[in-house]
């Protein structure tokens, strides 16, 4: 089940909330978020259920361990076994083909291996129980006592299949007591809006074009339409996950929880360092605060622990070497701005810092793409002249039927349509006016192209 379609929308958010909102007493309230988000899990794959039911049960008596036996060897141990067994079930479902498939390939083998599905959003509600136990052993959260509370954290469906990472600690007491009021419902309602408006139309059109463009015969595709490939998928990626992640804030705040933003307009960025502060805010902090401090951060060895934390970083989007080599790309990408010019590729003037962020984020979005490295290195051969041909008539034809949309991308994915509301809402009446108007008109026009889409997937859901 995805947020951006009609079962869910019509039917299982209504009855979810209804339900919700009928519990008075916080314990029923939990216990309706709890089952809810057992169902939305098990919609698609039910047997993988058991993999999410057993790392919060691990985890639960982790931390009551380190809780009783806090500063004591039985609390490391703990956090050993916290950090083990959940890894090791990560590297199990998501990287063992891709050891075996390697290893064969290495050494000759032919070691047999029946690869597994992927259950959903392993990757996100791993890291969510290990952030727990972690800040249990630094003393920096509480032990939550309750098994249904902590199931509920780890379970709860806004946020479970695709992020953002919400660690226990920036929800610590809003899993104990909150409330829903009518103004946070009010803002819920609209931020799910604006995440359906940047998934179904924006993501799955853009999608829709890089798709046609990058899947094709790369080896006749002109520069341009290599370009405007690449550029598509850059726009896709964007609203396609940071779509879902105001649909995962916006339903957050309908049930009275208030998630952290996880994108900031990445877009205007003027170096990598910024983007990767405004791009995916919530995997970054977490590699930074779980990995790269510990580390020794910026005090010693500074660039060997950004390339392994962007070695870890490429490889938990995905097994296989692209992931891999886009993660080393960032991390060259950064430690050149750190240490290289004295630092001036963080102070170029607004302009071209922004273009020399697009044109760099665009290349990385093209390791990112191709999983093939042949298909890669036809993708960089075309766009850089390779074909022998600039553009044709198809790019000037595929760039005018979508001359709108791509404008729309461009304007949306910058803070000037935010601006523009918040002046209007300025006056009262009148953003009392135009919310609704725009929340009912958004969610028909969505409605409608749900009927006939078949396209509607979430990238990050393989992630």
């Amino acid at each position: 089940m995805v947020f951006s379609s009609l079962l869910f929308v019509c039917i299982f958010l209504p009855a979810t909330l209804l339900l919700y909102n009928l519990s008075k007493n916080i314990t029923y309230k939990n216990v309706i978020l709890v089952i809810a988000s057992l169902i939305f899990y098990a919609w698609g794959e039910p047997v993988w259920v058991v993999a999410l039911l057993f790392s919060a049960m691990l985890d639960y008596v982790n931390g009551r361990i380190i809780h009783k036996f806090f500063g004591k060897w039985q609390a490391k141990a703990a956090l050993l076994a916290s950090l083990i067994l959940n890894l090791g079930i990560l590297m199990t479902f998501k990287y063992m083909g891709f050891f075996v498939e390697n290893i064969n390939a290495l050494f000759h083998m032919n070691i047999p291996f029946k690869g597994f599905n992927l259950p959903l959003g392993i990757s996100f509600y791993t890291f969510q129980t290990l952030s727990y136990t972690i800040d249990m052993y630094r003393g920096e959260v509480k032990v939550q006592k309750n098994p249904l509370y902590y199931l509920c954290y780890l379970s709860m469906f806004p946020q479970l299949v695709a992020g953002p990472i919400v660690r226990y600690a920036d929800i610590e007491r809003q899993i104990n007591d909150r409330k829903v009021t009518f103004k946070g419902f009010e803002y819920g309602i609209l931020r799910f809006t604006q995440g359906m408006f940047k998934k179904v139309v924006l993501a799955n059109g853009a999608g829709a074009i890089a798709t046609s463009i990058l899947d094709g015969n790369l080896a006749a595709t002109p520069a341009a339409t290599a370009w405007l490939g690449i550029l598509m998928y850059a726009f896709q990626i964007y609203f396609d996950f940071a779509g879902y992640s105001d649909m995962a804030i916006g339903l957050g705040r309908m049930f009275g929880f208030e998630f952290l933003e996880n994108f900031n307009y990445p877009y205007i960025s003027r170096n990598v360092t910024e983007f990767w502060r405004r791009w995916h805010i919530s995997l970054s902090t977490f590699f930074r605060d779980y990995v790269y401090i510990p580390l020794g951060g910026n005090r010693k060895h500074q660039m060997l622990n950004i390339m392994v934390v962007w070695m870890l970083t490429g490889f938990w989007h995905g097994a296989s070497w692209n992931f891999v080599l886009w993660g080393l790309y960032y991390g060259i990408l950064l430690i050149i701005e750190k240490k290289a010019f004295g630092g001036g590729l963080m102070r170029m003037p607004a302009f071209f810092g922004i273009l020399y962020n697009s044109i760099v984020v665009l290349i990385g979005w093209a390791f990112f793409y191709f999983t093939d490295f042949a298909r890669l290195g036809q993708f960089f051969s075309t766009a850089f002249g390779g074909s022998g041909e600039l553009w044709d008539f198809g790019t000037v034809t595929i760039f005018l039927n979508n001359a709108w949309f791509i404008l729309a991308c461009f304007v949306i994915s910058t803070p000037i349509v935010k601006i523009a509301y918040q002046f209007i809402c300025k006056n009262r009446v009148l953003g009392g006016i135009i919310t609704p108007i725009f929340v009912v008109a958004v969610l028909a026009f969505c409605f409608i192209l749900l009927v006939g889409q078949t396209y509607n997937p979430f990238l990050y859901f393989r992630f």
